[in-house]
């Protein structure tokens, strides 16, 4: 299973998600469950950079701000959550609506303040359409997308309920983007060279 792969038409149940299997992603996305294995290597390699990047500064405090929660691949329940059950590659919290972590993602209430899709061939679509559109729904005020492949970040605010693109980055830019231009994003750290993969 290389794909997000519809697993059953509406009603999903939650009880789908638990029962998923260790090392994959499931997710319910208005009423349909969807499935996805592990990530490919130059989507967890940008995943994980984007955490390695965006923590010490924006976390930690350290060389920036401070002042958020950065957590990858978070359950976020909105509403029902046999109905919308999302897990993000990436969300933030500011620390003034949510003073800490809870111990079980199912205690969540808060919804996160960014998310941040890495958008793949397999993925693109319900990434670009239904989980954009929830998003908008639920009113997170800052999305990006992240395509690994392209080697683009775009960067998106919401305005009256709707996603308006302020920026794309491409290549080696080195990125300003909200809500974390406080500190530049070094694209090219984040991309994994033709070079550096396996021929096959």
């Amino acid at each position: 299973m290389t794909a997000h792969t519809k697993i059953s038409p509406p009603p999903a149940s939650y009880q789908d998600v638990l029962d998923a299997p260790e090392g994959t992603v499931a997710e319910i996305v208005d009423g349909v469950f969807y499935l996805q294995a592990e990530p490919a290597p130059p989507h967890r390699i940008v995943m994980d950079g984007m955490v390695e990047t965006l923590r010490p500064p924006f976390q930690r405090g350290r060389g920036g701000p401070g002042g958020w929660w950065i957590v990858g691949e978070p359950e976020l329940h909105f509403g029902d959550r046999n109905y919308r059950t999302l897990v993000p590659d990436l969300a933030g919290w500011r620390r003034e609506r949510l003073l800490s972590i809870p111990k079980r993602w199912s205690d969540l209430t808060v919804t996160p303040d960014w998310v941040c899709e890495i958008v793949s061939p397999s993925t693109a679509r319900l990434d670009r359409t239904d989980k954009m559109r929830i998003y908008a729904e639920v009113g997170i005020p800052h999305l990006w997308m992240i395509d690994p492949l392209a080697k683009t970040l775009e960067v998106f605010q919401l305005h009256d309920g709707r996603w308006t693109l302020m920026s794309t980055h491409a290549g080696e830019d080195e990125a300003a983007a909200i809500p974390f231009d406080a500190v530049p994003l070094a694209l090219d750290d984040l991309w994994i060279e033709e070079s550096e993969t396996d021929a096959d």
